[in-house]
């Protein structure tokens, strides 16, 4: 190969005076280099004889400003950045879309109740909104998960506290009846929501993978719910607003 070796005292367990160190008395070095390259900072192949070569274990390495085993458990949001991307850009505009709504919520409801406005319109921007928000916690740049936990479990707490005055208001408003399929969408399919955000943000730093599963399919649900809800909303003003009309017109 065209390489010599080298002995070099003062390195690799061995003392100055040439003895082998307590303990390596048996681990004769032998280091290769080569002739080209004649200062040990070129050696290229360190031999242990007897022995198995040493490897580096990932369980505890610390590197400028964390560990590699906590980045290596952030890894898994910036996966996700695509989907809570479309997420945010899907809540931020029908949330927009929602001041059309209240638009024509004026225009008919002359005489309506604000418990109504509290109990089934209010509550469609809210959901919008904490679906945009928690687009925008799982795409920032954290550096540790139980940060993303702490705010994640936040708002869900806030969304379930919220999502129990919605159904005091539907009880107190008297403009409209509400059914089983309206409890559903109005009250129950959001507080599944909100209980999944809280119950992901516990799991988040011991089980990242699942947790943010649980946390797409509550942030889906929630944007789907509150789609349904402004739909059913738009519908039930438009019918209202044609049977106003036609009453007028009699």
């Amino acid at each position: 190969m065209g390489a010599t070796l080298a002995h070099i005292p003062g390195e690799i367990g061995e003392e100055p005076d040439g003895k082998m160190s307590s303990g390596s008395s048996h681990l004769p070095e032998l280091i290769a280099t080569s002739s080209s390259l004649p200062s040990f900072s070129n050696v290229f192949v360190i031999m242990l004889e007897n022995e198995e070569a040493y490897v580096p274990s990932n369980a505890c390495i610390d590197i400028e400003g964390g560990s590699i085993m906590r980045e290596a458990a952030v890894l898994p949001l910036p996966t996700w950045q695509n989907f809570y991307v479309i997420i945010g850009s899907a809540a931020a505009t029908l949330t927009g879309l929602m001041f059309v709504v209240i638009t024509l919520t004026a225009r008919v409801r002359n005489r309506g109740s604000n418990e109504a406005v509290g109990a089934f319109t209010t509550p469609t921007v809210v959901h919008f909104c904490i679906a945009l928000l928690v687009a925008a916690i799982l795409s920032a740049p954290w550096q540790a998960l139980w940060n993303v936990g702490l705010l994640l479990g936040l708002s869900g707490l806030g969304g379930m506290i919220y999502d129990v005055i919605v159904v005091l208001r539907a009880r107190r408003q008297s403009d409209y009846q509400l059914v089983l399929e309206d409890w559903l969408w109005y009250t129950a399919f959001p507080l599944v929501s909100y209980i999944a955000f809280i119950v992901a943000a516990i799991l988040l730093t011991v089980n990242p993978a699942p947790a943010l599963f649980v946390i797409a399919a509550a942030a889906l649900l929630l944007l789907f719910t509150g789609i349904h809800n402004a739909w059913d909303t738009v519908t039930y003003l438009a019918v209202n607003l044609s049977q106003s009309e036609n009453t007028n017109q009699e």
